[in-house]
Protein backbone atom coordinates (compact mmCIF):
# COMPACT_ATOMS: atom_id res chain seq x y z
CA UNK A 1 0.00 0.00 0.00
CA UNK A 2 1.25 3.52 -1.13
CA UNK A 3 0.14 7.32 -1.04
CA UNK A 4 1.78 10.19 -1.28
CA UNK A 5 3.02 11.10 2.28
CA UNK A 6 2.32 15.08 4.04
CA UNK A 7 4.20 17.32 5.33
CA UNK A 8 1.71 17.61 8.26
CA UNK A 9 2.78 14.36 9.89
CA UNK A 10 5.34 15.35 12.60
CA UNK A 11 3.64 14.59 15.89
CA UNK A 12 6.55 13.43 18.52
CA UNK A 13 6.91 9.65 18.85
CA UNK A 14 6.68 7.54 21.75
CA UNK A 15 9.55 5.47 22.86
CA UNK A 16 11.13 3.92 25.97
CA UNK A 17 14.97 4.11 26.64
CA UNK A 18 18.01 2.09 27.78
CA UNK A 19 18.73 -1.02 28.95
CA UNK A 20 21.24 -3.46 30.63
CA UNK A 21 24.43 -4.15 31.19
CA UNK A 22 25.48 -7.96 29.14
CA UNK A 23 28.04 -10.63 30.75
CA UNK A 24 31.60 -8.88 30.62
CA UNK A 25 33.81 -9.96 27.41
CA UNK A 26 37.16 -8.94 26.63
CA UNK A 27 38.19 -7.66 23.14
CA UNK A 28 41.28 -5.42 21.79
CA UNK A 29 40.78 -1.73 21.01
CA UNK A 30 43.67 -0.55 18.56
CA UNK A 31 44.32 2.85 19.00
CA UNK A 32 44.47 4.96 15.52
CA UNK A 33 44.30 8.35 16.45
CA UNK A 34 43.34 10.83 19.13
CA UNK A 35 40.29 11.28 17.79
CA UNK A 36 39.46 7.79 16.57
CA UNK A 37 38.96 4.25 18.59
CA UNK A 38 38.62 0.97 16.44
CA UNK A 39 38.34 -2.13 18.16
CA UNK A 40 38.77 -4.23 15.46
CA UNK A 41 40.67 -4.69 11.52
CA UNK A 42 37.71 -4.30 9.56
CA UNK A 43 38.51 -2.56 6.22
CA UNK A 44 38.52 1.03 7.07
CA UNK A 45 41.20 4.01 6.00
CA UNK A 46 41.57 5.96 8.73
CA UNK A 47 43.92 8.19 7.20
CA UNK A 48 41.09 9.77 5.30
CA UNK A 49 38.34 10.43 7.89
CA UNK A 50 38.74 13.68 9.50
CA UNK A 51 38.41 13.32 13.02
CA UNK A 52 35.84 15.30 14.99
CA UNK A 53 36.54 19.02 16.31
CA UNK A 54 33.85 21.19 17.35
CA UNK A 55 34.03 25.11 16.93
CA UNK A 56 35.31 26.98 19.80
CA UNK A 57 32.04 28.45 20.96
CA UNK A 58 30.36 24.70 20.68
CA UNK A 59 32.32 23.03 23.17
CA UNK A 60 31.20 20.27 25.55
CA UNK A 61 28.78 17.79 25.69
CA UNK A 62 25.53 19.38 26.78
CA UNK A 63 26.39 22.20 24.07
CA UNK A 64 27.16 19.51 21.16
CA UNK A 65 23.71 17.96 22.51
CA UNK A 66 21.34 20.47 23.01
CA UNK A 67 22.71 22.96 20.17
CA UNK A 68 22.32 19.81 17.38
CA UNK A 69 18.58 20.56 18.26
CA UNK A 70 18.64 24.07 18.42
CA UNK A 71 20.47 24.84 15.32
CA UNK A 72 18.51 26.83 12.58
CA UNK A 73 17.35 24.75 10.14
CA UNK A 74 15.12 24.92 6.88
CA UNK A 75 14.04 20.94 6.38
CA UNK A 76 13.82 20.05 2.79
CA UNK A 77 10.10 19.72 1.17
CA UNK A 78 8.45 15.96 2.07
CA UNK A 79 8.32 14.10 -1.06
CA UNK A 80 8.28 10.89 -0.52
CA UNK A 81 5.87 8.08 -1.21
CA UNK A 82 4.19 6.43 2.11
CA UNK A 83 4.31 2.43 2.36
CA UNK A 84 2.56 0.26 4.52
CA UNK A 85 4.20 -2.41 6.13
CA UNK A 86 1.61 -4.93 7.88
CA UNK A 87 3.00 -6.88 11.24
CA UNK A 88 2.26 -10.29 12.42
CA UNK A 89 -0.03 -8.94 15.46
CA UNK A 90 -2.32 -6.58 13.19
CA UNK A 91 -0.17 -3.41 13.77
CA UNK A 92 1.25 -1.54 10.95
CA UNK A 93 4.42 0.39 10.00
CA UNK A 94 4.73 3.71 8.29
CA UNK A 95 7.55 3.53 5.78
CA UNK A 96 8.52 6.32 3.23
CA UNK A 97 10.14 6.08 0.21
CA UNK A 98 13.08 9.02 -1.68
CA UNK A 99 13.50 7.49 -5.05
CA UNK A 100 16.00 9.69 -6.99
CA UNK A 101 16.05 10.78 -10.44
CA UNK A 102 17.69 7.71 -12.17
CA UNK A 103 17.80 5.24 -9.39
CA UNK A 104 17.46 1.43 -10.92
CA UNK A 105 17.09 -1.87 -9.64
CA UNK A 106 20.00 -3.02 -8.30
CA UNK A 107 20.99 0.53 -7.19
CA UNK A 108 22.33 1.79 -3.77
CA UNK A 109 19.44 1.47 -1.06
CA UNK A 110 19.29 2.67 2.40
CA UNK A 111 16.89 2.20 5.85
CA UNK A 112 16.77 4.82 8.38
CA UNK A 113 15.70 4.50 11.97
CA UNK A 114 14.54 7.28 14.40
CA UNK A 115 15.63 7.88 17.99
CA UNK A 116 14.23 8.35 21.08
CA UNK A 117 10.45 10.73 20.66
CA UNK A 118 11.20 11.25 17.07
CA UNK A 119 9.85 10.23 13.81
CA UNK A 120 10.52 10.12 9.98
CA UNK A 121 11.03 13.89 9.63
CA UNK A 122 13.73 14.01 12.40
CA UNK A 123 16.28 16.74 11.25
CA UNK A 124 19.18 14.12 11.25
CA UNK A 125 17.03 12.07 8.93
CA UNK A 126 15.74 14.56 6.67
CA UNK A 127 19.41 16.05 6.10
CA UNK A 128 20.84 12.40 5.39
CA UNK A 129 17.73 11.53 2.75
CA UNK A 130 18.91 14.82 1.27
CA UNK A 131 22.19 14.15 1.17
CA UNK A 132 22.03 10.52 -0.36
CA UNK A 133 19.08 11.02 -2.76
CA UNK A 134 21.64 13.65 -4.10
CA UNK A 135 23.95 11.27 -4.95
CA UNK A 136 21.29 8.71 -6.34
CA UNK A 137 20.87 6.49 -3.07
CA UNK A 138 17.24 5.77 -2.43
CA UNK A 139 15.91 6.48 1.09
CA UNK A 140 13.29 4.57 3.31
CA UNK A 141 12.98 5.95 6.43
CA UNK A 142 10.29 4.22 8.63
CA UNK A 143 8.34 5.42 11.54
CA UNK A 144 8.23 3.05 14.34
CA UNK A 145 4.86 1.88 15.63
CA UNK A 146 2.85 4.74 16.80
CA UNK A 147 4.75 7.58 15.28
CA UNK A 148 4.84 10.07 12.80
CA UNK A 149 2.69 9.19 10.12
CA UNK A 150 2.27 5.74 11.33
CA UNK A 151 0.28 7.03 15.05
CA UNK A 152 -3.13 5.64 14.46
CA UNK A 153 -1.69 2.29 12.55
CA UNK A 154 -0.51 0.19 16.16
CA UNK A 155 -2.15 -0.45 19.28
CA UNK A 156 0.88 -1.56 20.49
CA UNK A 157 4.13 0.53 21.60
CA UNK A 158 7.43 0.30 20.08
CA UNK A 159 10.82 0.33 21.94
CA UNK A 160 14.76 -0.16 22.90
CA UNK A 161 14.07 -4.30 21.95
CA UNK A 162 11.95 -3.76 18.47
CA UNK A 163 14.08 -5.95 16.02
CA UNK A 164 11.40 -7.75 14.78
CA UNK A 165 9.95 -4.74 13.51
CA UNK A 166 12.99 -3.55 11.72
CA UNK A 167 13.12 -6.99 9.82
CA UNK A 168 9.82 -6.11 9.12
CA UNK A 169 11.09 -2.99 7.27
CA UNK A 170 14.04 -4.73 6.12
CA UNK A 171 11.92 -7.47 4.27
CA UNK A 172 9.18 -5.15 2.84
CA UNK A 173 12.11 -2.70 1.35
CA UNK A 174 13.34 -5.97 0.11
CA UNK A 175 9.99 -7.49 -1.59
CA UNK A 176 9.20 -3.81 -2.69
CA UNK A 177 12.64 -3.29 -4.60
CA UNK A 178 12.45 -7.06 -6.01
CA UNK A 179 9.16 -6.54 -7.89
CA UNK A 180 10.63 -3.18 -9.25
CA UNK A 181 12.89 -5.23 -10.59
CA UNK A 182 10.97 -8.14 -11.61
CA UNK A 183 11.31 -12.01 -11.87
CA UNK A 184 15.64 -12.93 -11.51
CA UNK A 185 16.51 -9.24 -11.46
CA UNK A 186 19.09 -7.80 -8.98
CA UNK A 187 18.38 -7.20 -5.21
CA UNK A 188 19.42 -3.03 -4.10
CA UNK A 189 22.76 -2.77 -2.29
CA UNK A 190 21.09 -2.35 1.43
CA UNK A 191 22.35 -0.05 3.97
CA UNK A 192 21.04 0.57 7.66
CA UNK A 193 21.04 3.27 9.91
CA UNK A 194 20.20 3.78 13.47
CA UNK A 195 20.66 6.49 15.75
CA UNK A 196 20.47 5.91 19.79
CA UNK A 197 17.41 4.02 20.09
CA UNK A 198 17.32 3.03 17.50
CA UNK A 199 20.93 1.97 17.00
CA UNK A 200 20.28 -0.25 20.13
CA UNK A 201 17.51 -1.95 18.10
CA UNK A 202 19.66 -1.77 14.53
CA UNK A 203 22.47 -3.85 16.87
CA UNK A 204 20.19 -6.43 18.19
CA UNK A 205 18.54 -7.15 15.12
CA UNK A 206 22.09 -7.86 13.32
CA UNK A 207 23.52 -10.35 16.03
CA UNK A 208 19.96 -11.53 17.53
CA UNK A 209 19.58 -14.21 14.78
CA UNK A 210 21.82 -13.33 12.05
CA UNK A 211 21.01 -16.12 9.50
CA UNK A 212 17.35 -13.76 9.26
CA UNK A 213 19.88 -10.81 7.68
CA UNK A 214 18.91 -10.76 4.18
CA UNK A 215 22.12 -10.85 2.04
CA UNK A 216 21.40 -8.18 0.24
CA UNK A 217 22.51 -5.73 3.68
CA UNK A 218 26.08 -4.96 3.00
CA UNK A 219 26.69 -2.95 5.74
CA UNK A 220 25.26 -1.05 9.39
CA UNK A 221 25.88 2.13 10.85
CA UNK A 222 24.46 2.28 14.93
CA UNK A 223 25.21 6.19 16.30
CA UNK A 224 25.34 6.73 20.06
CA UNK A 225 23.69 3.86 20.55
CA UNK A 226 22.61 2.80 24.16
CA UNK A 227 23.92 -0.97 24.00
CA UNK A 228 24.11 -0.99 27.82
CA UNK A 229 20.54 -0.04 28.82
CA UNK A 230 20.84 0.04 32.47
CA UNK A 231 23.95 1.82 32.55
CA UNK A 232 22.08 4.75 29.93
CA UNK A 233 19.31 4.29 32.36
CA UNK A 234 21.24 5.04 35.45
CA UNK A 235 23.51 8.12 33.57
CA UNK A 236 20.05 9.82 32.69
CA UNK A 237 18.66 9.43 35.80
CA UNK A 238 22.06 11.50 37.56
CA UNK A 239 21.40 14.64 39.16
CA UNK A 240 23.63 16.46 36.11
CA UNK A 241 20.94 14.70 33.90
CA UNK A 242 17.55 15.22 35.51
CA UNK A 243 16.75 18.01 32.79
CA UNK A 244 17.32 15.77 30.32
CA UNK A 245 15.11 12.94 31.87
CA UNK A 246 11.98 15.25 33.30
CA UNK A 247 12.17 16.64 29.50
CA UNK A 248 12.23 13.13 27.73
CA UNK A 249 9.58 11.67 30.15
CA UNK A 250 7.22 14.48 29.72
CA UNK A 251 7.47 14.13 25.87
CA UNK A 252 6.68 10.43 26.14
CA UNK A 253 3.37 11.26 29.04
CA UNK A 254 2.77 13.59 26.50
CA UNK A 255 2.67 11.84 22.84
CA UNK A 256 0.85 8.45 24.82
CA UNK A 257 -2.34 11.08 25.60
CA UNK A 258 -2.07 12.18 21.78
CA UNK A 259 -1.92 8.29 20.87
CA UNK A 260 -4.84 6.93 22.72
CA UNK A 261 -6.56 9.65 21.66
CA UNK A 262 -6.29 8.81 18.16
CA UNK A 263 -6.40 5.04 19.14
CA UNK A 264 -8.75 4.84 21.67
CA UNK A 265 -7.84 0.19 21.56
CA UNK A 266 -4.11 1.24 22.14
CA UNK A 267 -2.43 -0.28 24.65
CA UNK A 268 -2.50 1.62 28.56
CA UNK A 269 -1.09 1.31 31.81
CA UNK A 270 -3.10 -0.66 34.85
CA UNK A 271 -1.71 2.18 37.05
CA UNK A 272 -2.84 5.70 37.25
CA UNK A 273 0.54 7.44 38.58
CA UNK A 274 2.20 9.31 35.84
CA UNK A 275 5.76 8.96 35.93
CA UNK A 276 8.46 11.96 36.39
CA UNK A 277 11.62 9.55 35.34
CA UNK A 278 12.62 7.25 32.41
CA UNK A 279 12.65 4.67 34.35
CA UNK A 280 9.28 5.13 36.12
CA UNK A 281 8.14 5.29 32.77
CA UNK A 282 9.21 2.18 31.84
CA UNK A 283 8.09 0.11 34.85
CA UNK A 284 4.44 1.82 34.58
CA UNK A 285 4.01 1.70 30.86
CA UNK A 286 6.85 -0.05 28.82
CA UNK A 287 7.58 -3.55 30.34
CA UNK A 288 4.16 -4.13 30.44
CA UNK A 289 3.21 -3.04 27.64
CA UNK A 290 5.15 -5.56 25.83
CA UNK A 291 4.70 -8.37 28.26
CA UNK A 292 8.18 -7.56 30.52
CA UNK A 293 7.62 -7.55 34.49
CA UNK A 294 9.37 -4.34 35.07
CA UNK A 295 11.52 -1.93 33.77
CA UNK A 296 14.76 -4.32 34.69
CA UNK A 297 13.25 -7.03 32.86
CA UNK A 298 12.28 -5.53 29.98
CA UNK A 299 16.16 -3.47 29.82
CA UNK A 300 18.19 -7.19 30.51
CA UNK A 301 16.52 -8.88 27.43
CA UNK A 302 16.74 -5.70 24.98
CA UNK A 303 20.27 -4.32 25.57
CA UNK A 304 21.86 -4.87 22.38
CA UNK A 305 25.66 -5.62 23.36
CA UNK A 306 24.77 -8.97 24.33
CA UNK A 307 24.46 -9.41 20.67
CA UNK A 308 27.30 -7.75 19.25
CA UNK A 309 29.62 -10.51 19.14
CA UNK A 310 27.48 -12.71 16.89
CA UNK A 311 26.92 -9.93 13.84
CA UNK A 312 28.37 -11.46 11.10
CA UNK A 313 28.13 -8.12 8.62
CA UNK A 314 30.27 -4.89 8.75
CA UNK A 315 28.92 -2.82 10.79
CA UNK A 316 30.20 0.38 12.08
CA UNK A 317 29.40 2.12 15.75
CA UNK A 318 29.72 5.87 16.16
CA UNK A 319 29.95 7.19 19.90
CA UNK A 320 31.87 9.87 21.19
CA UNK A 321 33.45 9.87 24.61
CA UNK A 322 31.40 12.22 26.19
CA UNK A 323 27.90 11.53 25.46
CA UNK A 324 26.11 12.70 28.74
CA UNK A 325 23.46 9.71 28.83
CA UNK A 326 25.33 6.90 26.69
CA UNK A 327 28.32 6.27 28.73
CA UNK A 328 31.67 5.20 26.37
CA UNK A 329 32.25 2.38 29.34
CA UNK A 330 29.33 0.74 28.29
CA UNK A 331 31.59 -0.05 25.06
CA UNK A 332 34.69 -1.00 27.07
CA UNK A 333 37.17 -3.80 25.80
CA UNK A 334 35.73 -6.05 29.14
CA UNK A 335 32.28 -5.39 28.51
CA UNK A 336 31.82 -6.63 24.88
CA UNK A 337 33.21 -8.61 22.96
CA UNK A 338 33.62 -6.82 18.87
CA UNK A 339 34.45 -9.44 15.85
CA UNK A 340 36.18 -8.67 13.05
CA UNK A 341 33.55 -6.93 10.86
CA UNK A 342 32.34 -4.46 14.03
CA UNK A 343 34.08 -1.03 14.43
CA UNK A 344 34.10 1.08 17.16
CA UNK A 345 34.60 4.46 15.73
CA UNK A 346 34.46 7.01 19.06
CA UNK A 347 35.06 10.52 19.25
CA UNK A 348 36.77 12.79 22.28
CA UNK A 349 33.73 14.89 21.87
CA UNK A 350 30.06 15.01 20.17
CA UNK A 351 27.92 15.02 22.74
CA UNK A 352 24.38 12.64 22.29
CA UNK A 353 24.31 13.11 18.75
CA UNK A 354 25.90 16.63 18.33
CA UNK A 355 28.70 16.26 16.10
CA UNK A 356 28.49 19.62 14.86
CA UNK A 357 31.89 20.47 13.91
CA UNK A 358 34.71 23.32 12.40
CA UNK A 359 34.82 24.31 8.69
CA UNK A 360 37.01 22.08 7.58
CA UNK A 361 37.17 18.98 5.37
CA UNK A 362 33.49 18.98 5.09
CA UNK A 363 30.98 20.27 2.77
CA UNK A 364 29.36 21.91 6.13
CA UNK A 365 29.83 21.42 9.56
CA UNK A 366 27.95 18.42 10.40
CA UNK A 367 30.48 16.28 10.80
CA UNK A 368 28.30 13.00 11.34
CA UNK A 369 26.16 13.17 8.25
CA UNK A 370 29.57 13.22 5.88
CA UNK A 371 30.55 9.85 7.76
CA UNK A 372 27.42 8.41 7.45
CA UNK A 373 27.59 8.92 3.27
CA UNK A 374 31.28 8.11 3.24
CA UNK A 375 30.22 4.37 4.17
CA UNK A 376 26.47 4.46 2.30
CA UNK A 377 27.84 5.77 -1.07
CA UNK A 378 31.85 5.46 -0.40
CA UNK A 379 32.71 5.68 -4.37
CA UNK A 380 30.56 9.16 -4.64
CA UNK A 381 33.21 10.60 -1.73
CA UNK A 382 36.26 9.21 -3.32
CA UNK A 383 35.24 11.19 -7.05
CA UNK A 384 33.68 14.11 -5.37
CA UNK A 385 37.43 14.27 -3.27
CA UNK A 386 39.35 14.25 -6.52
Amino acid sequence: MLQRASQTDRLPSMTPVFAEAPPLRQSRFTILSRQMVVCSPMASDSSQTPGFQPPWWLRGPHAQTIGSALMPRSPSEHRAILRRVELDDGDALAVHDDIPSGWQPGGRVAILSHGLADHHRSPLLVRLTDKLTQRGVRVFRWDMRCCGAGLTWARRPYHAGCSDDLAAVVNGVLAWCREEAGSGGPDPDLSLFGVSLSGNVLLKYLGEAPDRVPAAVRCAIAVNPPIDLIVGCESIASRSNRIYDRHFTGMLVKHLESWWQARPDAVRPAGTIRPRTLRQFDDWFTAPAIGYRDAMDYYRHASAAQFIPTIRLPTTIITSRDDPFVPFEMFAADRVAYPECVRLQATDQGGHVGYIGRAGDDPDNRWLDWRVVEIIDPLSTESSAE
